[in-house]
């Protein structure tokens, strides 16, 4: 970890060459942070899987927020 900075890698300015540029504009990209990985899912850059990958993860969140309804809704009416 940089001392200095408190960033693990330096100035994120300098790796301009990273394949993980390509989401720098993405929503959801925030400073310092920028483009958060911790996986590594998108290390090759390729923007088609990026984009399958955030639509199947939307659509899992709305099914999961669903089923959570779905389980609330008894136990408040009481049906």
């Amino acid at each position: 970890q940089d001392g200095l900075t408190g960033s693990a890698w330096g100035d994120w300015a300098s790796y301009t060459a990273s394949p993980l540029r390509a989401f720098e504009n993405e929503l959801g990209v925030q400073a310092p942070v920028g483009f958060w990985d911790p996986l590594g899912l998108a290390d090759d850059g390729n923007v088609e899987v990026y984009t399958r990958r955030r639509e199947t993860e939307l659509k899992h969140g709305r099914i999961s927020m669903l089923a959570t309804m779905g389980y609330i809704t008894p136990e408040i009416t009481g049906k």
